[in-house]
């Protein structure tokens, strides 16, 4: 009996003054271990007289609970004792200002889809839209594009592949956006008014070109329509476009299939420390391509040309980007990461959308 007090006392004693869990384990091993102290006296019972056996094991039971809860308790103390230490060491200030978070960007050609299809909105503009694969017949024929024409050959279409013996007419990955128009004419008749934003495709690659680039065509049919018409709308598009006061721009006679007249519009601008500045100077650069619908065009879109006419137009959207936002090569839209995207300033930005919110 006295021994196990003097093994209560012990056990007792060291529990309270252990520091850590890994020495409070320690303790725990000594004393209740496969081979610790009391597990050993526990398996002595066997060698004494059943009497004794009853009151020592009793006995022996009582002190290992005890040093059990001793050891259980003091783990607990151990514990919370450490989470104080890490509550005061790691204390957070929840009345701080949140961290701010870096936002997505948008796209150079993107946000330029979204300013033009806003402003031409505002002229009363719907935007048109069309499968990318289109057939032989409305990407050439419906536009007046003979056979023999350079546009139809291998080295400047992608020509969708066929296998043997399957002759259904060719299709294309669309040169232009133009077969949009045709499609817009078809579904909805005269009168019209669309723009077509979209990709389109052509075999080429250098700083200038890629062979998958963005296109918006303009397209408007009414009895009196006129290249009057047709400039007031790209004047107000390239005034309200690249922000300036006032535009000049210059109509030079042209050939396209699918317009008669046709004209390339070049801008007035100017090079300042190799900065272009649109709306002054003494330089004129080339824009874009327009004309008065053809009226092969119109009769192809089951539009009569003896009581419709109107004008279109195209430009390149990735072009009039680089050029509103000083990006040098086109290439760089393909290749670039964020950091490029920064550089030139797009960084995440409200600006309206159609439906008159505000878009990030």
């Amino acid at each position: 009996m006295h021994g196990l007090d003097t093994l209560k006392a012990k056990y007792l004693t060291a529990v309270a003054n252990v520091a850590d869990e890994a020495g409070l384990e320690d303790l725990r091993v000594a004393a209740l271990g496969k081979k610790g102290e009391i597990s050993a006296l526990m398996s002595g019972l066997g060698k004494m007289e059943p009497d004794q056996r009853k009151a020592a094991g009793a006995m022996l039971n009582v002190l290992k609970d005890e040093i059990d809860a001793t050891l259980r308790a003091k783990k607990a103390a151990l514990g919370d004792a450490a989470l104080n230490e890490r509550l005061r060491s790691e204390w957070l200030d929840v009345t701080l200002p949140g961290r701010p978070r870096r936002v997505g960007t948008i796209h150079p050609v993107s946000q330029v889809m979204a300013e033009l299809t806003a402003i031409f909105a505002d002229m009363g503009f719907a935007v048109a839209e069309g499968p990318q694969v289109e057939s032989d017949w409305y990407n050439f024929d419906a536009l007046n594009i003979p056979p023999e024409h350079p546009a139809r050959q291998e080295h400047d279409t992608f020509f969708m592949n066929r296998a043997e013996g399957d002759n259904r007419p060719p299709h294309v990955l669309r040169t232009h956006t133009s077969p949009v128009q045709i499609r817009a004419m078809t579904e909805q008749g005269a009168p019209i008014r669309v723009i077509a934003p979209g990709r389109v495709y052509r075999m080429d690659m250098d700083q200038t070109h890629t062979p998958m680039f963005h296109q918006v065509e303009g397209l408007a049919i009414d009895r009196q329509i006129s290249m009057a018409n047709l400039k007031w709308v790209l004047e107000e598009f390239c005034r309200a476009f690249f922000e300036v006061p006032s535009v000049e721009l210059r109509f030079r006679a042209s050939h396209f299939p699918f317009t008669e007249p046709s004209a390339e519009v070049d801008i007035r601008c100017s090079w300042e420390g190799g900065q272009l500045k649109i709306g002054q100077g003494d330089k004129w650069m080339e824009i874009l391509g327009s004309g008065m619908v053809h009226p092969k065009v119109l009769s192809a879109a089951g539009v009569n040309p003896d009581e419709w006419q109107g004008f279109a137009f195209g430009m390149g959207i990735d072009r009039i980007a680089m050029l509103k936002y000083g990006i040098p090569d086109l290439r760089a839209f393909f290749e670039s990461d964020l950091r490029w995207l920064r550089h030139y300033g797009f960084a995440a930005l409200d600006m309206p959308d159609l439906a008159g919110g505000l878009s990030a």
